[in-house]
């Protein structure tokens, strides 16, 4: 249902640009967002998106990552900048899809792509 992608090896300082798309029964789309999760510590909330993009982002990436979304293709993505070591971790998306027009919203999540900062 959901497909991530973009991950990789980049030096401290550089940039990465992750993508995320939802594919399958899709009514609508609601909220999309992305998580990490470095080893040994608990998944974490980097930035969500809103249907009419309004956004928020974790503190420790503040000015440096930028979340967005194409309605039309049910994509989200994450353009991350001057990536730290401490950015090092699988990166997940989530989303939130309605299938029918009578149906709940329900949370789905892409299956994680790794992100390492590293010189």
């Amino acid at each position: 249902q959901l497909q991530a992608s973009g991950g990789g090896l980049v030096q401290p300082g550089g940039s990465l640009r992750l993508s995320c798309a939802a594919s399958g029964n899709i009514f609508s789309v609601n909220s999309m967002a992305w998580y990490r999760q470095a080893p040994g510590k608990e998944r974490e909330l980097v930035a969500s998106i809103m249907g009419r993009g309004w956004t928020d982002y974790a503190d420790f990436v503040k000015g440096r990552f930028t979340i967005s979304r194409d309605n039309a293709k049910n994509t989200v993505y994450l353009q991350m900048n001057s990536l730290k070591p401490e950015d090092t971790a699988v990166y997940y998306c989530k989303s939130v899809i309605q299938s029918t027009r009578s149906g709940p919203d329900l949370n789905y999540w892409g299956q994680g792509t790794q992100v390492t900062v590293s010189s």
